[in-house]
């Protein structure tokens, strides 16, 4: 019997050996075929990603970095560059470009030519973003990565995206008006939602901005609402800014405040909730919103 077990003892030692040798075999090859380098959305040469820029409409999306020897670069793309939530947006949005000035690996020429470009815009610091636009003009910055959250990174940089140049299809489209809304959510049948912030309120129309551009709350919001950005008045004496008053119940909007309010035509309020907070407070109150609608719905149609 002894002998038996110490046969089967080294069978087994064996079998183990060779599957720890095929699993190896296994992963080297998943390895290979699946390279950790930036995705091939990523441009890097300036004069192509701005020909691009021009084509699209779009702005330039240029991080500066340094691959193998900036920890703070690898921090940023692991919690923000190499999210869905960032791919999402991006690809919405912005052309991306990669500077990447290492300490090895690339040719002089190479070198050169980024570092001009690094000189042309003042970026000393790594990891650096900017936001270009079309015509090479800087339209924002971060120097350095802090570990924000890819939604607050995100939010940061969107609030600077040229509004001519936000991508978005037809049943995307953000109403600039209530009457445009109103209209629009006759055809589609949805319930409307209003953004609302006062004019020239640079502080409100910074977070509405950010809550606009916030992926998640972006996708959610066009799927169950037509969408509207507007201010909290309009012309003197004019239908709408009668029934702004009716919607934001005859109160004037505080400074620095961002009012979400939901409505179906544009006159009566049937939910309401301050667009200051996290968007994910935000998506849970209107879905709780949409619910309870639901369930009153339901309970209004007669049984057959």
């Amino acid at each position: 019997m002894t002998i038996e077990r110490s046969f089967y003892a080294a069978q087994m030692r064996r079998l183990t050996r060779r599957m720890t040798v095929l699993a190896g075999v296994i992963l080297a090859g998943i390895l290979a075929a699946s390279p950790l380098s930036a995705s091939d959305r990523w441009l890097t040469n300036y004069e192509q990603a701005m020909s691009v820029a021009q084509q699209t409409g779009r702005p330039v999306l240029t991080v500066f970095t340094g691959s193998d020897w900036c920890p703070h670069c690898k921090t940023l793309e692991k919690n923000v560059l190499h999210t869905e939530a960032f791919s999402i947006w991006a690809e919405e949005n912005v052309i991306l470009l990669m500077l990447d000035l290492p300490q090895a690996g690339i040719s002089q020429a190479i070198r050169s030519e980024r570092s001009q470009v690094c000189i042309k815009y003042g970026v000393r610091t790594f990891p650096s973003v900017l936001l270009i636009g079309t015509e090479g003009q800087r339209l924002a910055g971060q120097s350095g990565y802090t570990g924000q959250s890819a939604a607050t990174w995100i939010g940061q940089m969107a609030v600077h995206l040229p509004a001519v140049n936000v991508a978005q299809t037809d049943t995307d489209t953000v109403c600039e008006t209530l009457d445009e809304a109103v209209a629009s959510a006759r055809g589609r049948k949805r319930p409307i939602l209003l953004v609302v912030s006062r004019d020239g309120d640079t502080t409100a129309r910074s977070q509405s901005a950010s809550l606009m551009n916030d992926p998640e709350f972006e996708a959610f919001a066009h799927d169950n609402f037509v969408v509207a950005a507007i201010g909290p008045s309009a012309q003197s004496g004019s239908e709408a800014e009668h029934s702004m008053e009716n919607l934001l119940g005859g109160a004037e909007l505080p400074i620095d405040a961002v009012e979400l309010i939901v409505t179906d035509d544009g006159q009566t309020p049937l939910f309401s909730q301050s667009g200051s907070q996290p968007s994910i407070r935000i998506i849970t109150g209107l879905k709780r919103f949409l619910a309870a609608r639901q369930i009153a719905r339901q309970a209004e149609t007669p049984r057959r």
